[in-house]
């Protein structure tokens, strides 16, 4: 698809540029848009910060631990230095680790690994798949599933009710998000940790959709770990976090084996290798580490916390308070929420609409007013499937996904914006949604690969 840019006043409103704020998009009717990115929680843009500090230390690029030359040392030092600003980010203990990864998914997959035999996992249904599913992969974890609370105060009292039933004296660990991907809504974190904690249970954070729109204090929410993603954290080039307590990961063998987590190799007498393995951060991050990944992350700590953290939230705050209000007026749409509408949230609303596939609904957005939204199951179909159960939906003429057996086709569709979104693009969302309720489509749709698309032919 062709695109053009031009700077705007409106696209330079936000607090923090991004990357992609001129982009101009065509639209199906006829000229083109400055198109809205709204789509963040999946992945944010780059803050334009974070790609001009990585801009400037490309030319300096060299190998991290390997070498003695002189990039290698600055690479090395940018490193570390790195690790060192993503602790502060997380307001991290002294004995917390930082271990770099490659997502939020990667991160928890890595705690899985290193758990202690025959420790219960308790995780609540309402879990994006990267936090709901590692855990099946060990054979000698027990998983406990804990249904959907509808308040937060249900979500303290289901937990500790389970976490009550276990047997004693088996180690244990909670994991829950921070803030849902679904509906936005904020979790009782440190309320969740304190209940963890006096059963004698460990709680793990997924901040994927926390850390980029609210501070996250290790120390504050007294959880054990935290993990999170650059990509959502306007951060791209694939690296993760996942920081706290080093007792579990220094005990249990490398996630990955290779160069960079032994610290000594030898070749024993009978023909096989002995391994010391580092105690280090080190032990889980095999391999050549992805130092601009690293180093974009904790540019995009920086530049938040330089923004101030309050103002930014203040601000999100009533960008979602005028995405609601003007969802509010359409009676057609309805928007998802496990908590009540009085939930506090952060930049990320799912809704359906009376009469719409929500894949249509999503493509017209797109392709009549350059609006990227997601629409589908976000990656947390049972949450999904939970809050629309009792929604009647339309499936419409077009992108109507196809539903398990025996069960009906559901799908939703998903706003998601942050410090980087101009207030345009959010008035420009629900001036869309209203004439596209009020007066339908403008242009014919077909299913294609499974996906709604304008009809070229129409």
């Amino acid at each position: 698809m062709p695109v053009s840019a031009v700077a705007t006043d409106a696209a330079v409103s936000a607090p923090l540029p991004v990357l992609g704020r001129d982009v101009l998009v065509p639209l199906v009717t006829g000229g083109e848009v400055e198109y809205a990115a709204l789509d963040i929680a999946a992945s944010a843009p780059a803050l334009q910060r974070v790609w001009d500090d990585v801009a400037a230390y490309a030319p300096y690029y060299g190998s991290v631990h390997r070498g003695a030359g002189y990039l290698s040392q600055l690479s090395t030092d940018l490193f570390e230095n790195s690790r060192a600003s993503v602790a502060g980010f997380l307001g991290c203990r002294e004995e917390d680790q930082v271990v770099f990864t490659r997502s939020t998914t990667d991160s928890l997959n890595l705690l899985a690994a290193v758990l202690p035999a025959d420790t219960r996992v308790f995780v609540f249904e309402t879990e994006h798949h990267a936090s709901l599913l590692p855990w099946e992969q060990r054979a000698d974890v027990e998983v406990t599933y804990l249904d959907a609370p509808r308040t937060p105060g249900q979500a303290v009292d289901t937990l500790e009710r389970a976490l009550a039933e276990r047997e004693p004296y088996s180690n244990a660990l909670v994991c829950v998000t921070g803030a849902s991907n679904v509906t936005g809504e904020l979790w009782p974190v440190r309320e969740l940790a304190a209940a963890a904690h006096a059963h004698g249970a460990r709680i793990v954070l997924d901040a994927a959709q926390l850390a980029p729109h609210h501070p996250v204090d290790i120390a504050e929410l007294d959880v054990d770990w935290v993990a999170f993603s650059g990509h959502k954290l306007y951060a791209p080039f694939g690296a993760g976090v996942l920081a706290g307590r080093a007792d579990w990961l220094q005990g249990a063998e490398p996630y990955l084996a290779g160069g960079g987590a032994s610290r000594t190799v030898a070749r024993r007498a009978d023909g096989g290798v002995d391994v010391e393995w580092h105690t280090t951060a080190a032990r889980h991050e095999a391999g050549s580490p992805n130092v601009i990944g690293v180093y974009a992350i904790a540019a995009a700590c920086k530049a938040l916390t330089e923004a101030g953290f309050e103002s930014l939230v203040a601000r999100e705050q009533r960008l979602v308070e005028r995405v609601r209000a003007g969802l509010a007026e359409v009676p057609e749409v309805t928007v998802l929420s496990l908590f009540g509408d009085d939930a506090p949230r952060v930049g990320v609303l799912s809704f359906v609409v009376e009469g719409w596939n929500s894949s249509h609904f999503a493509a017209a957005l797109s392709a009549e007013y350059g609006i990227g939204v997601r629409d589908g199951l976000f990656c947390a179909h049972p949450l999904v499937r939970t809050l629309l159960g009792a929604e009647s939906q339309d499936p419409g003429a077009c992108g109507a996904p196809e539903g398990a057996p025996g069960e009906k086709s559901l799908n939703a569709i998903r706003v998601s914006f942050g410090a980087g979104t101009p207030d345009e693009h959010v008035d420009r969302f629900v001036r869309a949604v209203k004439e596209l309720v009020t007066d339908g489509a403008r242009w014919s749709y077909r299913t294609e690969d499974g996906r709604c698309v304008p009809d070229t032919a129409a």
